[in-house]
């Protein structure tokens, strides 16, 4: 059974920084995609970034391009998520995912896609104040 654990979170002014981890379990951690989404009060859970098994291909949200890098140690089991120059629309829950589909066409065409994910973690919660 995989097991997602977020961690990382926390309160940090405008214009801080944050790093988030996500530790999984499995020894297939190595094989797949993984991403980051965050889900706001009242509002749908949304694509932050994505990074393939290889961490040759990442993709990100326009909102946090060039703010926010995702990165994995496929020798930890270890998916990062680096924060920077945040801003109070960031504020929000943030979730790691992993699918449990392999094919790298599949990936790039599905990345963004909540329903592209099998497994989550249960959240850290983000707030940047103003």
């Amino acid at each position: 059974q995989v097991q997602l654990v977020e961690s990382g979170g926390g309160l940090v002014q405008a214009g801080g920084s944050l790093r988030l981890s996500c530790a999984a379990s499995g020894r297939t951690f190595s094989n797949y995609a993984m991403g980051w989404f965050r889900q706001a009060p009242g509002k749908e859970r949304e694509f932050v970034a994505a990074i393939n098994w290889a961490s040759s291909t990442t993709y990100y949200a326009d909102s946090v391009k060039g703010r926010f890098t995702i990165s994995r140690d496929n020798a930890k089991n270890i998916l990062n998520l680096q924060m920077n120059s945040l801003k109070p629309e960031d504020t929000a829950l943030y979730y790691c995912a992993r699918t449990t589909i392999g094919s790298p066409t599949s990936y790039s065409r599905n990345y963004y896609r909540v329903t592209f994910y099998d497994y989550w973690g249960q959240g850290t919660q983000v707030t940047v104040s103003s």
